[in-house]
C-alpha cells in the first residue's frame, strides 16, 4: 500500500461526502422518506469472490420499522434517478415480508 498524502485523503474524503449527498438527494424522495426517517450512504469496498471491486450500500432506517440495507454494485457516483427507482422497488418488495 502506497503513502497517501493528508491533502490526497481530505480531497477523496470531501468528493466522497459530495457524491454521498448527491446520492441522498435522489434516494430519499424515491424512497418516500420523512423526517422521522433517516438514510445512510456508503461506497465499501468488497473483497469477497463474486462481489464488484466496489458496492454503495444504502440503510434505509424507517421510524418504527427494522433497518433495510440495499446494495448496488459500483461506485456512489453511479447512482442516479434510475438507481434510485431501483433501490425504491427493492425497498417496497422488503416491507411486503
Amino acid at each position: 500500500m502506497g503513502f497517501v498524502s493528508l491533502k490526497d485523503w481530505r480531497a477523496r474524503s470531501a468528493g466522497l461526502a459530495q457524491a454521498a449527498a448527491r446520492a441522498k438527494a435522489l434516494i430519499r424522495p424515491a424512497l418516500g422518506l420523512t423526517d422521522a426517517d433517516a438514510l445512510s450512504v456508503n461506497e465499501i469496498a468488497c473483497a469477497d469472490p463474486g462481489c464488484p471491486d466496489v458496492e454503495t450500500v444504502v440503510l434505509v432506517m424507517r421510524s418504527g420499522e427494522p433497518t433495510r440495507a440495499l446494495r448496488i454494485a459500483g461506485s456512489l457516483d453511479r447512482i442516479d434517478a434510475a438507481a434510485a427507482a431501483s433501490l425504491a422497488a427493492e425497498e417496497a418488495r422488503l416491507r411486503q415480508v
